[in-house]
């Protein structure tokens, strides 16, 4: 049996993302929790005719039910970020959310696979990581910061411009998940050799920003919403299809580089000592199994280090220090 429980259920990413898992056959139980509205969102999923049973859990009093025996833990809950909040806004509202939810997750269900949407993602999964090392089941392999919506982004957008089909596009995206922290590796897709240095500057910017373009386009009522679901689903999904089916998918996330030590020189050479990071990983029933290696990039691709890395050293520190302040 496969429980799911989606933290933040009622809210702009937790409604889509929920519909889109429901449709999974290799989930017996997803678990819908918020602070309101849960049960409304449950009671319609649970129209739909598949296979899995779904719950709905409200309020303080009912998050340990959500969460209790959950195979997998997705926290999608917290605030979007608004026009003219900065990153450190958003940490500030939304740390305390994750926090509280990840107590719940080292109490009722210390074995589960835990993934983190809630931004800023390069601060909120060491509040994740500390929590869980305060109660004694930190297990680094079993942590992911999703990413997944920075290489739906990239492919896309570099699909459009090398007029390809972007599903036969995949680009990996490393280092975190947040504007300059943003390093699509371009270099690694058949096609990118056409773009000019200017074209791969712009794309390049255009993905570590594309989350200003939707606020925008959405006149400063929205965010990104649709497309987080749907990159949260592609995640998790492979998740559930690792847990169910004991099998082995390959997809970037933030994870805590020590979940292997090995894969993790490649980053330590180009980024140096840091404890997460996004690269691309292998995991299966047990959670991480390795990362892959991030060391054949460009010229380009590694000058974009030398912004990021004290960007993430500054992200990762808040996340830290939250919980041990």
């Amino acid at each position: 049996m496969v429980k799911v429980t989606v933290c933040g259920a009622a809210g702009g990413i937790g409604q889509p993302l929920s519909l889109l898992l429901k449709q999974s056959k290799l989930i017996d139980h997803l678990a819908l929790y918020d602070i309101v509205n849960a049960h409304g969102v449950a009671v319609e999923l649970g129209h739909i005719n598949t296979h899995s049973k779904v719950t709905s859990h409200e309020g303080d009093s009912q998050l340990k039910d959500a969460v209790k025996d959950a195979d997998i833990v997705v926290i999608s809950a917290g605030v979007p970020r608004k026009p003219g909040m900065s990153r450190d806004d958003l940490f500030k509202i939304n740390a305390s959310i994750v926090r509280d939810l990840s107590v719940a997750a080292a109490e009722f269900a210390p074995k589960a696979l835990v993934c983190i949407i809630s931004n800023p993602v390069n601060s909120t999964v060491p509040v994740v990581a500390q929590i869980f090392k305060k109660y004694g089941c930190y297990d680094p392999r079993k942590l992911f910061g999703i990413t997944t919506l920075d290489t739906v982004r990239a492919s896309t957008f570099l699909a459009e411009l090398i007029g390809a089909n972007p599903e036969d596009v995949n680009v990996p995206v490393i280092g975190g998940h947040s504007g300059v922290t943003i390093i699509p590796l371009l270099s690694r897709v058949s096609g990118s050799e056409k773009l000019t240095d200017e074209q791969r500057e712009k794309l390049t910017e255009r993905i570590q920003y594309a989350g200003e373009e939707v606020l925008k386009a959405k006149d400063g009522k929205g965010t990104a919403t649709l497309s987080m679901a749907y990159a949260g689903a592609r995640f998790v999904l492979k998740l559930i299809d690792a847990v169910a089916n004991d099998v082995t998918h390959t997809e970037c996330a933030y994870i805590d580089t020590t979940a292997d030590d090995v894969g993790a020189k490649s980053i330590k050479l180009l980024a140096g000592n840091l404890e997460y990071f996004a690269a691309p990983i292998e995991f299966g029933k047990s959670g991480i199994k390795s990362i892959l290696s991030v060391e054949k990039i460009s010229t380009f691709e590694f000058k974009l280090f030398t912004t990021a890395v004290p960007e993430l050293k500054s992200s990762i520190l808040k996340g830290v220090d939250f919980i041990t302040d």
